[in-house]
């Protein structure tokens, strides 16, 4: 991570620039992002780690255009998308933004092979074969795309759900807790595929996780604290970070 995209060579898949975001309760505000900026390196695996409450949510919901934060920017790729309006940004996610969830939010009644195409079919665009062929070897399915989810074990359908965010070539994918429903075997599965599309697709991949190990797995940790940055370590293990997490907020 670094807090300009001009301290590293090549493009940056995502910048923020002072983002702040705060939400109403009750008759209180409630600040969850205070002014954030941070470069992340297309290419790059980066794990976003903090206690509750600390704005990984809220930092992954503005960093994909799922929020818009209240001030500061956000650019994906080269298009600055906090302040796109409605239809315009819900085109650029669904062609620009790759999403894994911790619940896969695959349809039962469609094959692999059209859970991972939905979001062309969507966006009116035509399934390259080749390139799905490739993505589902890619994360191990090769030969099941004619399956129905319920089919699969919990793993495979993590790979369709991670199948499904790659296939639109997106600029960035953003997982959100990927691991937090799978045993500790098959967590450590996915990670190593998350790893891989970033290995050997060059592709960028920002995951919210609550989990050292899962972070372990990344290139860069950044860790959140009250809404602000709180420093980053790079080539980091689980034991480091669950040190640093001890630490977190301390002045």
């Amino acid at each position: 991570m670094f807090t300009d995209a001009s301290e590293f060579s090549g493009p940056a898949a995502l910048q923020l620039q002072g983002v702040s975001k705060s939400y109403r309760s009750g008759n209180t505000t409630v600040p969850a992002l205070r002014e954030v900026s941070l470069a992340i390196p297309a290419g790059t695996f980066t794990a976003v780690m903090g206690p509750s409450g600390s704005g990984k949510s809220t930092l992954l919901q503005c960093a994909a255009g799922l929020d818009a934060p209240d001030s500061g920017t956000v650019l994906l790729g080269d298009t600055e998308i906090s302040h796109l309006h409605r239809k315009a940004l819900t085109r650029f996610r669904r062609d620009h933004v790759g999403f894994v969830f911790q619940s896969y939010n695959l349809l039962p009644q469609l094959t692999v092979a059209r859970n991972v195409t939905l979001p062309l079919l969507l966006a009116g665009r035509a399934t390259d074969t080749v390139w799905l062929d490739y993505v589902l070897e890619a994360v191990g399915l090769a030969g099941l795309g004619e399956r129905k989810p319920q089919e699969l074990s919990g793993g495979q359908q993590q790979r369709a759900a991670i199948a499904r965010a790659l296939i639109t070539r997106p600029d960035a994918v953003f997982a959100d807790e990927p691991t937090g429903a799978l045993d500790s075997v098959t967590a450590r599965q996915v990670l190593d595929l998350l790893r891989h599309t970033v290995s050997a697709l060059g592709q960028t991949v920002i995951m919210v996780t609550h989990d050292p190990v899962a972070a372990g797995s990344a290139d860069t940790v950044l860790f959140l604290a009250d809404g602000r940055l709180d420093g980053s370590m790079t080539g980091a293990t689980a034991l480091d970070v669950s040190e640093r997490m001890a630490t977190l907020g301390e002045h």
